[in-house]
């Protein structure tokens, strides 16, 4: 300790000395730190405000204004900045598009697993029982079996049963308003929780409460704090972790009584039990599906809810579209319109709604915020298709949605709530190659976008079916236009402040 020696004769004092040196090793820490994340020439150009250890703030406080801004400062499009210690490039336009999400060189996966920031933290309780399998391939094959055709026809009554359930609580609410982004994203929920989970979660209402009350936890967990510093305890941390372990406790739980009894159901926890799954594996494709269907599919059940309120034509256009279909396959056509549906087979549920589709349609573009993440994992540079241009061997690939979404030569007036944009005679989302990114494009197609258009059909159509609706406020009063969108959201978001449906009941 001769340096903090010398340091203390030099001041005389033990405290100061130690503070000294604190800050002496600081910067020379900042120094390395900026030297060893420095970018290459040949990258796209470095944003003002890249600052040391943390990079840039506005890429987490204001994403799609600094996205926009650097977007126009930059010559190609293209820029590179930082989010911790790790190097960013952000990709634009049509060609960073296509490379975004055709590229077999950008890692989807692995891109996720470090800037989404939300996923909690499992293997430490893996029980080492079970089989071997990387957490992309074990999730692509289960989703896959869990959302088959045959699997929709056998949950198909299931689902239709939940919702009447739901429709019926709205309905006897005594003061015949909801909240569409508390009860239609509730609904959501559990029939996801249907697919991808387990009865008992579905059908307790307790259990299915904890379980949301879990799953929000670790989607709030997803901070600037837990990118940056991932390793550090911060609260964010702390709290994915606790989330986490509850939600192993209660899936344990589950299945030590199936266990002791020699219960078995029919449901996606049987399944990836019988297939031999390790516990933190169930845990880690259960949290991954809710994510995957919970955060568009069930803010915009209500966002579409919330639209249709204030658009009159649609309203009546998107009923009669309910009308039509289920007198088509009633077997009573003088029953109540919202018991003619449960005649509706499941092709029809899946092909005789595009008016619906629609609307849901422009609600994604209108909500799907902020960026998509790759990587490099080519080992090498990839060249952006300008020039020399190129983005570094490991560096993390960004693209915001709103690029195209939000594009005024793709999207007339792209703020604006407009399912007639998709009518074949418009077709905006076919303007330009990868134009609506919805459902996933490219390598990566939304493998879970069957299952969120059928539950996305079935909640619409019955609540159009049993109600009528206005938007209201906090306050009561009826607003005649949708809230907008917080452009600079990380995810589809419930806005604020928060909105209200008055509903009243349709007898026919």
């Amino acid at each position: 300790m001769a340096v903090l020696d010398a340091i203390g004769r030099g001041t005389g004092s033990p405290t100061i000395s130690l503070l000294v040196f604190s800050c002496v090793l600081f910067v020379i820490y900042v120094c390395y730190h900026t030297y060893q994340r420095r970018v290459p020439s040949n990258a796209p150009p470095t944003v003002k405000g890249d600052i040391p250890l943390t990079g840039v703030w506005d890429f987490w406080t204001r994403r799609w204004d600094f996205y926009k801004q650097e977007i126009d400062r930059a010559p190609t499009g293209n820029f590179s900045f930082h989010a911790g210690p790790n190097t960013l490039v952000g990709l634009s336009g049509e060609k960073g598009r296509k490379l975004f999400f055709e590229s077999k060189e950008l890692g989807f996966t692995q891109g996720y697993a470090v800037l989404f920031g939300s996923s909690p933290e499992l293997k430490d309780h893996d029980d080492k029982e079970g089989i071997e399998d990387d957490t992309n391939n074990h999730f692509h094959k289960r989703i896959t079996h869990l959302l088959k055709n045959e699997q929709f026809r056998k949950k198909l009554p299931t689902l239709k049963s939940d919702v009447q359930e739901a429709i019926e609580a709205i309905r006897n609410e005594p003061s015949g308003v909801t909240n569409p982004f508390e009860s239609l994203y509730r609904i959501v929920f559990r029939l996801t929780i249907r697919m991808v989970g387990a009865d008992e979660i579905a059908e307790d209402p307790q259990l299915l409460e904890s379980c949301l009350k879990y799953f929000e936890m670790i989607d709030q967990s997803a901070t600037a704090a837990s990118v940056m510093f991932p390793k550090f305890p911060s609260p964010a941390l702390l709290k994915r972790t606790y989330a986490g372990a509850q939600l192993y406790r209660m899936v344990q739980g589950l299945v030590k009584k199936r266990a002791d009894s020699g219960e078995k159901h029919d449901d996606a926890l049987q399944y990836m039990l019988d297939q031999g799954d390790r516990m933190f594996k169930i845990i880690e494709f259960i949290v991954g599906a809710l994510f995957a269907g919970l955060l568009n599919s069930g803010i915009n059940a209500a966002w579409v809810m919330c639209y249709l309120a204030t658009s009159p034509e649609w309203l009546a256009k998107t009923r009669e579209e309910v009308r039509r279909t289920a007198a088509k396959y009633a077997t009573d056509p003088s029953a109540p319109l919202y018991v003619q549906l449960n005649d509706v087979p499941l092709e029809a549920w899946e092909a005789e709604f595009p008016l619906i589709d629609m609307c849901l349609r422009d609600s994604i573009r209108l909500n799907l915020l902020g960026t998509a993440f790759r990587k490099n994992i080519s080992g090498k540079p990839i060249p952006t298709g300008h020039g020399d241009e190129v983005i570094p061997p490991d560096a993390f690939i960004t693209y915001a949605l709103g690029d195209i979404h939000y594009d005024p030569n793709i999207y007339p007036d792209p703020h604006k709530w407009d399912p007639a944009r998709h009518m074949p005679d418009r077709a905006e989302d076919k303007k330009a190659p990868h134009a609506f990114l919805g459902w996933g494009v490219g390598r990566h197609p939304c493998l879970g976008m069957r299952f969120a258009k059928l539950e996305q059909n079935i909640i619409t159509a019955y609540f159009l079916a049993a109600f009528d609706f206005t938007l209201q406020d906090e306050q009561g009063v009826t607003m005649h236009e949708a809230p907008k969108v917080n452009v600079n959201g990380h995810s589809a978001q419930k806005p604020s402040p928060r909105q209200f449906l008055k509903v009243r009941p349709l007898e026919k």
